[in-house]
C-alpha cells in the first residue's frame, strides 16, 4: 500500500475530474424511493463515512424512518469523481453514505449511535483491511444544530474509549453520486463484501 494513499491530497495535488456529474439512472433498489430527486419536506440530510460504503448504506436503509440512502464521495476536492479516481488517493473524497430521514421518527441522536458503534472511528486513513484515505471515518452535517450535535456525540463517545477518535467533522460540500452498481449493493449482492465492525463499545447513556 502506497503511503500516498494514507495522506490527503492538497488541491493542487488532486485529480482534475470532470464537469460532467454520475446520475442514478434508478430508484432506491429497497425503497423505491427517487435517488436523485428533491429533499421532501419535512426531511433531514446527514452524510456520514465509515469505511466501505456499501454495508454502511444497508445499516442505515435499515432503519425506520429512514427515507432513502445513497452512496457516493464526499470531503475531497476532485469533481464528480468516478470510483477508479477516489481509489487512488488522489481525489480527496471519502467514501460516504447519505441519509435522507424523518426527524420526527428516527432522531439524529439515533443515527449518530449508530454511526459511531459500527465502525472504528480511532484508525485514522483505513477501516479494517481496507486501507487509504477514501476509508477515514467522516460526519458532514447539513446544519449547525447537525454540526454541534456531532460534535457533542463524539465527545461523549470518546469518553468510552480509550484511543483517539480520529473521526472528522465538517459542514457538508458538495455529494457527488457513486456509479450505479454500487448504490444498495448488497442489496442486489447480499452475500458480497461488508466491512463493517464496531470497537463493540457502546455509546454511553446521554
Amino acid at each position: 500500500m502506497s503511503s500516498s494513499k494514507q495522506t490527503l491530497p492538497t488541491e493542487s495535488q488532486a485529480l482534475t475530474g470532470r464537469a460532467t456529474p454520475i446520475t442514478p439512472s434508478l430508484a432506491h433498489a429497497v425503497k423505491g424511493t427517487p435517488l436523485n430527486g428533491e429533499i421532501p419536506q419535512g426531511m433531514a440530510v446527514l452524510t456520514v463515512g465509515m469505511g466501505c460504503f456499501w454495508g454502511a448504506e444497508r445499516l442505515f436503509w435499515q432503519q425506520a424512518g429512514v427515507y432513502s440512502t445513497a452512496v457516493g464521495y464526499s470531503g475531497g476536492f476532485t469533481p464528480n469523481p468516478n470510483y477508479k479516481e477516489v481509489c487512488t488517493g488522489l481525489t480527496g473524497h471519502s467514501e460516504v453514505v447519505r441519509i435522507i430521514f424523518d426527524p420526527q421518527q428516527i432522531s439524529l441522536d439515533s443515527l449518530l449511535t449508530l454511526f459511531w458503534e459500527n465502525h472504528d472511528p480511532t484508525q485514522g486513513m483505513r477501516q479494517g483491511n481496507d486501507v487509504g484515505t477514501q476509508y477515514r471515518s467522516a460526519i458532514y452535517t447539513s446544519s449547525d444544530q447537525q454540526y454541534q450535535q456531532a460534535l457533542a456525540s463524539k465527545a461523549l463517545y470518546q469518553q468510552a474509549l480509550d484511543t483517539s477518535i480520529t473521526t472528522e467533522i465538517f459542514p457538508a460540500a458538495t455529494f457527488y453520486f457513486a456509479e450505479d452498481y454500487h448504490q444498495q449493493y448488497l442489496a442486489k449482492n447480499p452475500n458480497g463484501y461488508c466491512g463493517l465492525g464496531g470497537t463493540g463499545i457502546c455509546m454511553p447513556p446521554r
